[in-house]
């Protein structure tokens, strides 16, 4: 009878499969970390808009109210909350999904908030003054399917069926009768009586 020479295996140690393992792990969670940031990125770019918005709502810290309005509260304000017959004094940056800006304020600027977009306005009647938030607005409460042109140039800054995102700080409010008034006194009182609207209309 022959016999076989076995080369003995030497034994692994405890501590190196410990790093083995250790090393799948984390493997694993890379690996599932770059299929999020590979997901989350083709739903930023690519997905229709109510597929991004119910991913975006399941963000941190952002809100969605029974319109579908999404507010995300970068900074609390405090006391209480325009109204309808308020004027709203802003900072404002509007962009698009793809992160390109069609819109933002220079200073403060008064932007009266039963005039505004239904997302806007909305969104402005739930904040406090002093704070700081970023909105979502779905195009069925802004400009719906028509596009905004640059009436200076000509160009399109908003396309058709746009989802809007906003941030917005809320420095002041007052009622629309007094900002008129103080309208006119900056004025001197012109003939007519009425000031001119805020601009944002």
């Amino acid at each position: 009878m022959s016999s076989v020479t076995a080369v003995p295996i030497t034994p692994t140690k405890r501590s190196a499969l410990v790093w083995l393992w250790l090393g799948i792990i984390v493997a694993i969670a890379g690996a599932v970390a770059l299929a999020w940031v590979g997901t989350e990125k083709v739903v930023t770019e690519r997905a229709d808009n109510a597929s991004f918005l119910a991913r975006n709502k399941t963000q941190t810290g952002v809100t969605e109210t029974a319109s579908g309005l999404q507010i995300q509260t970068i900074t609390e304000g405090t006391g209480a909350s325009p109204t309808d017959s308020d004027v709203a004094l802003v900072n404002y940056k509007g962009t698009l999904r793809n992160g390109e800006t069609f819109d933002a304020s220079q200073q403060p600027t008064p932007l009266p908030v039963a005039g505004m977009i239904p997302g806007f306005t909305e969104a402005l009647k739930l904040m406090k003054k002093g704070g700081k938030y970023r909105i979502w607005i779905k195009p069925e409460l802004g400009y719906g399917s028509e596009p905004k042109t640059d009436p200076r140039s000509g160009r399109e800054v908003i396309p058709a069926d746009s989802l809007l995102i906003f941030e917005v700080e809320l420095l002041e409010f007052l009622p629309m009768s007094v900002y008129q008034q103080m309208m006119q006194q900056q004025m001197g009182g012109a003939p007519g009586g009425a000031a001119p609207p805020p601009p944002g209309n």
